[in-house]
């Protein structure tokens, strides 16, 4: 069939169906976003509750395998590395700093996600800022790729 020999109809609802189509697709985007955030958050906040409760294997478990932590500038790359740096803060009764999320963004796919706040010291001072990507796994779980403080 030739387009220009249809009629204006066909072409107006064909039109709208395209137009319906994209906004439905945002909406879907967004309700992902919207729920992603709020699962990030609880995510992040269960990470951070494994550094009170001292417990460094339920740690790791937050982070992806291909995660890139920041040591200051120098990239800590998969859970070998990152053990290594981070099992001295487990170390002791007392945990050596704390964090919660102030912010939580996840991008309209549902599959990436930003997470910062403030990391505070025993005193509940804050010593800096956290900033970590998290993306959605094939399993459905949010694990950390990134993390670097400030």
């Amino acid at each position: 069939m030739n387009i220009n020999n249809c009629p204006a109809g066909i072409m107006v609802c064909l039109g709208f169906a395209l137009v319906f189509s994209l906004f439905s697709c945002a909406h879907i985007s967004n309700k992902d976003a919207v729920n992603g955030a709020s699962e990030v958050k609880a995510r992040e906040i269960a990470f951070a509750k494994t550094m009170a409760d001292r417990d460094f294997k339920a740690f790791i478990t937050f982070i992806s395998p291909e995660a890139i932590f920041f040591n200051g500038n120098e990239p800590l790359r998969g859970h070998e590395a990152i053990s290594k740096a981070w099992a001295p803060f487990f170390k002791g009764e007392t945990a050596p700093f704390s964090w919660h999320p102030d912010v939580v963004e996840v991008l309209d796919s549902g599959r990436l996600a930003l997470s910062s706040g403030p990391v505070r010291r025993p005193s509940g001072e804050v010593a800096g800022r956290f900033n970590s990507i998290w993306r959605k796994d094939k399993d459905g779980q949010w694990r950390v790729i990134f993390d670097k403080g400030s």
